[in-house]
């Protein structure tokens, strides 16, 4: 029997094997990106390996007894599931462990974690995440995912920890962004500085490496007439949001809410169409927090080639990711997609 290299008869293993074998692996593309930047690029593996080990836990979440919540809430008043614990403890680990960086916010933790030169080692990069993003669908096996942002601290020296004033910076200073997104399978989306474009992979199981699968790209026309808000906050909204929200039903558009960022603004990417959480009178800031939630998105959506406002905020309508942030857990509103919509709607808040 010849060898399997040299047959036409591959096996579906083989074939897998022979594609994963002819694709960029994201530690390959991290690699080529950053040749000059060792400590990115081993900051970016650890990143992955974090995104990997969650995904284990979540597919085994049923079975370990890891569904239900660890009876507290987090430092932003949500209640924690015990997913949530878990996930934070990965990430965390993965982190510090990588050697290279010096603070790390964590949605699960009210203080930022200043990493200590005397007893570890440190590097220049802040990393801002949500380690389970949309926990509160665990139980029920709707997508979930993790985002991250990190920051390079100015003027770095090994010997001095970091600050929190390290993190708290605009959106503008974000040197690499992304998400994961545990569903059907898990997926990887990574943007860098501005240009970069945005990247995805996805997780072959069969080798343990996520494998690129394409650069995303808003549709140019704006794709799909889709909308996803939770409308049971209508009640609260300014009158342009509703005239926004009405005008879509009357045009036929679909409506799309699955209640977690990551797999809400991924079909937008993907699909086109509009995410919102906007500020309302009851969250006059909106909910969804500006380091680890509203920075990473908005850097990702403009580099796909979409719009990322935050609406009438703080007396005027601004760019996400020109927000200053005074605190790690500050929140923002969100209005993000294509520029068809995302110009619509913001062009009624100026006229209100």
């Amino acid at each position: 029997m010849p060898d399997a290299v040299g047959s036409t008869q591959l096996t579906a293993v083989d074939r897998d094997l022979h594609r994963a074998d002819a694709s960029l692996t994201v530690s390959q593309s991290i690699i080529k990106k950053h040749e000059n930047n060792q400590q990115l690029a081993l900051l970016m593996s650890s990143i992955c390996h974090a995104c990997k080990v969650v995904s284990h836990g979540i597919a085994r979440a049923g079975i370990s007894g890891m569904y239900g919540l660890a009876g507290e809430s987090n430092a932003t008043g949500d209640d924690v599931k015990k997913l949530d614990l878990l996930a934070n403890d990965i990430w965390v680990q993965a982190l510090r462990a990588s050697g290279v960086c010096s603070v790390l916010v964590s949605e699960e933790n009210e203080e930022p974690i200043i990493l200590d030169p005397s007893t570890e080692a440190i590097g220049p990069y802040c990393v801002a995440f949500d380690p389970l993003d949309g926990s509160s669908n665990i139980d029920c096996n709707v997508s979930v995912g993790s985002i991250f942002s990190i920051y390079k601290r100015e003027n770095f020296d090994r010997n001095v920890p970091g600050v929190t004033a390290d993190i708290l910076r605009p959106g503008t200073d974000i040197v690499a962004a992304g998400y994961a997104m545990y569903g059907a399978s898990t997926e990887l989306v990574i943007t860098y500085e501005k240009g970069s474009g945005v990247e995805r992979f996805q997780l072959d199981p069969s080798i343990g490496e996520f494998m690129f699968i394409e650069k995303m790209g808003i549709p140019k026309d704006g794709g799909k007439k889709i909308y996803s808000c939770n409308e049971g906050n209508s009640v609260h909204w300014d009158q342009p949001i509703k005239d926004f929200v009405e005008q879509c039903k009357n045009k036929g558009y679909s409506a799309r809410y699955v209640g977690s960022m990551v797999s809400d603004v991924h079909r937008s990417l993907l699909y086109g169409g509009i995410f919102l959480y906007p500020a309302d009178k009851k969250s006059t800031k909106g909910k969804l927090r500006v380091l680890y939630e509203g920075f990473p998105m908005a850097l990702i959506t403009e580099e796909a080639g979409g719009t990322a406002s935050t609406g009438m905020f703080d007396g005027k309508v601004g760019r996400i990711l020109e927000v200053v942030p005074k605190k790690i857990h500050d929140r923002c509103p969100i209005i993000m997609g294509c520029d068809r919509d995302c110009n619509d709607i913001i062009g009624k808040i100026n006229s209100a």
